[in-house]
């Protein structure tokens, strides 16, 4: 039992770092990274990175303001430092094991706050609902107001229902298996973790308390406006760094949208920051906009790396700071 658990833990990190490995040498294989080096020394615009770095910072500040704001119905008023740092940890800690995130964050809160795991974790899947239903609204707007883009996007990419099985080369067939298993894979780390909920005596009631919490926001324009910004802040993020490089930065807020959707369903294969799938889709989106491939491939690889790098930044700032933050003890409960 105890070499298959070492097992099941190994595999949540090796296989998500393999597939993504595999995703970007498939696409880079023969690449010369010395042209990589010079795109970003020599011909990037390194102010528009850094302008974009406070929308990266500000969409993980709106999401720790937003979760403390459901967390108060409950009678609980983490400090506000407190849960930025654990959203900053929780994203930097998903690099290594994708969707472990979740977990940890609402970790530091009951070892730093003394909150229930259980109602951190109910208001958790709270805000992954609202996340849920953003994504989809704006997704479909874009879907409609781009939809011959999406049109050409599907047929490149041998998903047109109408050309699938005269499209799909072996490659294609390859492709599809690795994302099913992926997904199956990605299934199967869910319901272990649910298990591991069971062993910090989660209960249903904890968790029904935090998904009802949404209804006792004090604020609840406020909880909007932070649950919209978030998203808003994403995708300047992403849109800022169109401007960096000659050969994006006439391209428009259009493909900005289009290519930013395809990115986030993209993501859903379980890797390390998207590492492979958000390359793939942002590089086929762009090419469909008329940039060329080998321009394609060095933009997703600089934003992607440099953008990750805030990221592990940040993570590091959040557990520092946790070094020098007081844990409050769990509240005892008198029956």
């Amino acid at each position: 039992m105890e070499i298959k658990t070492i097992f099941i833990n190994a595999s949540k990190i090796i296989f998500p770092v393999l597939l993504g490995g595999a995703i970007l040498y498939w696409m880079y294989r023969g690449e010369n990274f010395g042209r990589f080096l010079h795109v970003m020394t020599s011909e990037m615009d390194w102010t528009w990175m850094l302008l974009s770095f406070p929308f990266g910072i500000l969409a993980q500040m709106f999401r720790g303001w937003r979760w403390k704001q459901t967390l108060e119905p409950m009678g609980e008023s983490p400090r506000s430092s407190t849960c930025l740092y654990a959203i900053f940890l929780s994203y930097a800690v998903s690099l290594i094991i994708p969707r472990i995130g979740e977990f940890t964050r609402c970790g530091v809160l009951k070892r730093y706050e003394g909150i229930s795991f259980s109602k951190a974790l109910g208001t958790v899947v709270t805000e992954r609902a609202v996340d849920t239903l953003i994504v989809m609204g704006y997704s479909s707007l874009i879907l409609l107001v781009e939809i011959s883009t999406f049109g050409t996007f599907f047929q490149k990419t041998g998903t047109s229902i109408d050309h699938i099985l005269d499209r799909f080369s072996s490659m294609g067939y390859l492709v599809t298996a690795i994302c099913a298993v992926a997904a199956l894979i990605l299934l199967h780390l869910l319901l272990k973790n649910f298990s591991i909920y069971n062993k910090v005596k989660m209960t249903l009631g904890g968790i029904w308390e935090g998904v009802l919490s949404l209804k006792g926001v004090k604020n609840l324009p406020l909880y909007l406006f932070f649950s919209i910004g978030i998203w808003v802040c994403y995708f300047l993020h992403y849109y800022l760094t169109f401007f960096c490089f000659d050969f994006t930065s006439h391209l428009g807020i259009g493909c900005a949208l289009v290519s930013f959707v395809v990115a986030n369903f993209a993501v859903i294969v379980p890797t390390p920051n998207g590492a492979g799938p958000w390359h793939f889709a942002i590089k086929t989106m762009l090419i469909l906009y008329g940039v060329a491939d080998e321009q394609a491939l060095w933009f997703v690889l600089i934003v992607h790396t440099v953008q990750t790098m805030l990221v592990i930044a940040l993570g590091i700032y959040a557990w520092a700071a946790l070094l020098y933050t007081k844990r409050i003890q769990s509240k005892t409960i008198v029956l």
